[in-house]
């Protein structure tokens, strides 16, 4: 599924991902429940192809690992210690297909084009044309050739030297070159031969060709295996593509979700293999753009209508060929009403009488009922005005734009598909789609350089942890686990926190139903009595009753951006904190998701008053039956109890000895980048949380807003000094272990971590204040989620009822990395579509970490996430990060949800006319930058920055 933007939503419940209940919990679906799969009595059906035989290849796995042994030790890049060996061998599918490679070499080739061009569209038909010429000397190796549309070539066979092609430009649609037609010179310089010779013996574990560079020929693969997906398809960020035949669901007016195929090379034992996966994103429906606009004045969405045409290109084709534009914007006149200078005509007239005047043969259906667009180029200083009529949204268009909460939701339904219908998918569907079948017409892309995909999906061994143990409030029996989640029924929390003072504070709209009839509304003192016993029962100390407040706010249509309301809100606020003193919390009460208070609440008593708030929908407390409310008030009390410095739960002094058996602190790190509706200049928001206590349970941030789009932390050294130093004042001492989980960063960064990030963390050692030298022993372990390998159990005793693999199943062998110690494990349960387990590698290790001892150590800490009572998919220290990331988002949101903002003050800067060049543009960035850091301040309030407030 696409996911461009990071951004998730932050309301109350559940944990990402979970419902509101206990059971929610980060990607274990949508419907929460406490249920676990038997481990026998799966339905044979649910279980893709059945038992098989792990693949022979891996059959001397061990020795490459022994091997290794010869190798020095370094931090940096650490190679596999050993492989895990800890709980039941289990065999599984992987969907990853080995790759028969040509014998002889490759050959690599830079392109230039000259004149040369940066126009996207233009370049793409230029190698349309490249591959079309008939130059003697060329054509003959057309067929052996495979390019990436821009500056680099590989070639089966060894090219002439010097090489150059000539092409004369003409669009698609036009019959040929004509006199006017451009001439563009393609010269193609041999850069290398990259030898497959190399490639299968860094495959075969030989540790002399441990630091060979795969990735040249590995992408060169890449070039090869996608020629003919890149042909047929629409290829939609990196390596997934799109095809017209594939399914396709109506997400929202004018926009479809559409099923396509994620396909690339990776390099894994005695193999290079193909990953093929299903994923999922949004595209424009094809048609007529005049039926578009209609069905949008149908529905009444005149705002719906701007936000699908902001990246929406059209093609024309009243000049006699085809033209592809993008829309600038659509206008609120007419053609017939729309005048602009002609100069060909010297004269004012209308864009109706133009087009009557210049294309006799085109009579206009909308000339006065349908706006006019306009088709100039972001930078042009002069308008196109095209009547909508004569504007096609073509087939394979991405839709760019952010999707709301309704339409994520239905794109989440569209692409949760159970294991076996996805494995159906990538094997009959899939593998022909991208030409991987023997026989099918893409097969002719990889025959002619030698290679095929065989089309049996890799047999890989893999293992069941075991759960660890939990503990709850003193006398309490520990929790039974099953299926990776547990039941809390009158259990108090190992620790509970304290509630001096706490507020009740109604939000009442003005154009929405009234849920409370006054203060005394016996359904409203049904709720806070209801949650102060659940708080008191559940070990939480609790000394009043709630002060209640209540505030009615502007009506929306008064009040777009909602400005008028949270002042309001913060005068309420601060009125009663000057009379009242702080409570320890405000439990807010909202009537409905709303894109503006939600945030803007949390920002004002986050980073303005230093006041811990805890938001409940009324709808979810309201007229529920008393399980549900009772189960609600649980999942909010699991919250409270972190915010207020509370333990819910522990894991037993085994599960905990690879952390306490030396002074450890974990870390979390993150990085949230603004995503489509952002106003461009938006800052990205960095988190660094750390444990403070050797329960490995509360984790404070620290949160800094950095340059925008940039994925290494730029305030690191201070950021992680904050840190160690909270460490040392609640521990009267600093640890001797520090080990990161960083999450969000992608495979091609793992160097530029150790090059940027590690320096910092190294720098924080020496700058954080102590008597004497102070440098702990540091890991680095890389958390990736987004990743496409999914894994199948082969027998129904290794899945639950879904046919999912079981929580705690870790593989460490046969899909992973040649010398790299990583491995995928799932440690939560997956209660809907097929589940997907967590990447983790580690790339820094001063500790000698062996493979069990950080597998399992990895496994049961994801038991600990506070906000849930089942194991989450991603270590708890990077899933706080990421949570502490959104929150951070909320305190810049008029910046992160521009698009959903009618006006904006904040947001509105001088010269945002049209006509602007490039240099305008990065001032204009440069500007929002810093109006960003401003409204960011100092960010969180001093005192909220040693509690977990952001969960």
């Amino acid at each position: 599924m696409s996911n461009p933007s990071r951004g998730r939503g932050g309301y109350p419940g559940g944990p990402r991902g979970g419902a509101g209940g206990f059971s929610g919990g980060r990607g274990s679906g949508t419907r929460g429940g406490y249920g676990g799969g038997s481990r026998g009595g799966v339905p044979g059906d649910l279980i893709f192809r059945g038992p098989a035989s792990v693949d022979q290849r891996l059959a001397t796995l061990d020795q490459l690992v022994s091997s290794f042994n010869k190798l020095n030790f370094n931090p940096e890049r650490p190679h596999r210690p050993g492989f895990g060996t800890l709980g039941r061998q289990i065999t599984l599918r992987a969907n990853f297909f080995p790759v028969k490679l040509p014998k002889g070499p490759v050959y690599d080739y830079h392109l230039e084009i000259t004149p040369s061009t940066d126009i996207k569209r233009i370049r793409a038909r230029l190698f349309e044309l490249l591959e079309q010429s008939d130059q003697d000397g060329w054509k003959q190796f057309v067929p052996f050739i495979s390019h990436d549309s821009s500056q680099r070539l590989v070639s089966y066979k060894r090219l002439p030297q010097p090489l150059d092609v000539q092409v004369q430009y003409y669009e698609d649609g036009e019959a040929g070159p004509n006199a006017r037609s451009k001439t563009y010179t393609f010269a193609i310089i041999h850069t290398a031969d990259l030898d497959i010779k190399q490639l299968t013996k860094y495959l075969s574990g030989d540790i002399a060709s441990r630091d060979y560079d795969v990735q040249p020929l590995v992408s060169a693969v890449n070039l090869v295996l996608q020629k003919h997906a890149a042909r047929t398809g629409v290829r939609v960020g990196k390596n997934r593509y799109f095809f017209p035949s594939q399914e396709r669901f109506e997400l929202a007016l004018g926009i479809d979700a559409v099923k396509g195929f994620f396909t690339s090379a990776r390099p894994a034992y005695n193999e290079l293999m193909v990953n093929v996966g299903v994923c999922m994103t949004a595209f424009y429906k094809p048609g007529n753009l005049a039926d578009a606009i209609i069905a949008f004045q149908r529905s009444s969405d005149g705002a719906m209508l701007q936000r699908f045409s902001q990246k929406l290109k059209v093609t024309t084709r009243h000049l006699g060929y085809k033209q592809k534009k993008p829309i600038k914007k659509i206008m609120s006149t007419s053609a017939r009403r729309t005048f602009f200078h002609c100069e060909e005509y010297n004269d004012k007239i209308s864009v109706e009488y133009y087009f009557k005047r210049k294309y006799p043969h085109i009579t206009l259906q909308h000339a006065d009922d349908l706006p006019v667009v306009d088709i100039s180029g972001p930078n042009s200083k002069f308008s196109i005005y095209v009547p909508a009529e004569l504007c096609e949204i073509d087939p394979g268009q991405p839709f760019r734009g952010r999707l709301n909460e309704r339409e994520t939701s239905n794109m989440i339904r569209f692409a949760c598909n159970p294991p076996k219908v996805n494995a159906d998918a990538i094997i009959e569907h899939g593998l022909p789609t991208l030409g991987f079948t023997p026989g099918t017409l893409g097969s002719q892309a990889l025959s002619s350089f030698g290679m095929a995909v065989d089309n049996n999906m890799a047999v890989v061994p893999g293992r069941e942890l075991p759960p660890p143990r939990l503990s709850y409030g003193a006398g309490g029996r520990p929790p039974k686990i099953n299926n990776g989640s547990w039941n809390i029924v009158d259990v108090k929390f190992h620790n509970g926190g304290a509630i001096k003072s706490w507020w009740l504070f109604v939000i009442r709209e003005k154009d929405g139903r009234t849920v409370f009839s006054g203060a005394d509304d016996p359904i409203l003192t049904d709720i806070w009595r209801g949650f102060g016993e659940k708080c008191l029962n559940s070990g939480i100390s609790l000394g009043s009753q709630p002060v209640k407040l209540a505030q009615s706010l502007v009506p929306r249509a008064d009040d777009p951006g909602r400005q008028q309301a949270l002042d309001s809100i913060r005068r309420k606020i601060k009125e009663n904190i000057s009379q009242k003193g702080k409570p320890s919390f405000i439990l807010v009460l909202l009537s409905r998701r709303d894109n503006y208070i939600y945030p803007g609440i949390k920002r004002i008593c986050d980073v303005e008053l230093g006041v811990h708030t805890i938001h409940m929908l009324t709808d979810k407390v309201v007229g529920k039956d008393a399980n549900k409310q009772d189960q609600y008030f649980s999942n909010v009390a699991l919250k409270l109890n972190t915010k207020l410095g509370g333990i819910n739960h522990v894991l037993d002094s085994d599960s905990l000895r690879w952390l306490t058996k030396a002074k450890t602190m974990i870390v979390g790190m993150d990085v949230t980048h603004p995503g489509p509706g952002s106003v461009e200049g938006t800052p990205s928001i960095a988190a660094v949380v750390a444990s403070i206590d050797s329960s490995f349970v509360q984790f404070p941030a620290s949160l800094r807003c950095q340059e925008t789009k940039k994925e290494m932390i730029t305030d690191l050294a201070s950021m992680m000094i904050e840190r160690l130093m909270f460490y040392a004042e609640k521990n009267q001492a600093l640890p001797d272990r520090v080990f990161v989980y960083r999450d969000g960063v992608s495979e091609g960064q793992f160097n530029t971590v150790l090059e940027e990030e590690l320096p910092k963390i190294l720098e924080a050692f020496k700058r954080v204040p102590q008597r004497k030298p102070y440098r702990p022993l540091l890991t680095i372990i890389i958390c990736g989620k987004r990743h496409h390998a999914k894994f199948w159990p082969t027998d129904s005793q290794f899945a639950d009822r879904n046919g999912n693999t079981l929580p705690g199943t870790v593989v460490d062998r046969g899909v992973t990395a040649v010398f790299d110690f990583d491995f995928y494990l799932q440690a939560h349960a997956g209660l809907q579509g097929h589940v997907k387990a967590t990447h983790y590698t580690v790339v820094y290790d001063e500790n000698r970490l062996g493979a069990d001892e950080l597998q399992q150590g990895t496994h049961t800490a994801s038991y600990l996430y506070a906000r849930a009572t089942k194991a989450v998919s991603l270590v708890p220290a990077a899933y706080y990060a990421d949570l502490a990331c959104e929150r951070g988002r909320c305190y810049l949101n008029d910046f992160l949800s521009a698009d959903d903002k009618v006006s904006s003050s904040v947001v509105s800067g001088k010269g945002r006319g049209k006509g602007k060049g490039k240099a305008d543009k990065e001032e204009e960035k440069l500007r929002v930058f810093e109006e960003a850091k401003k409204a960011w301040g100092e960010g969180v309030h001093p005192d909220l920055r040693a509690s977990m407030f952001y969960i």
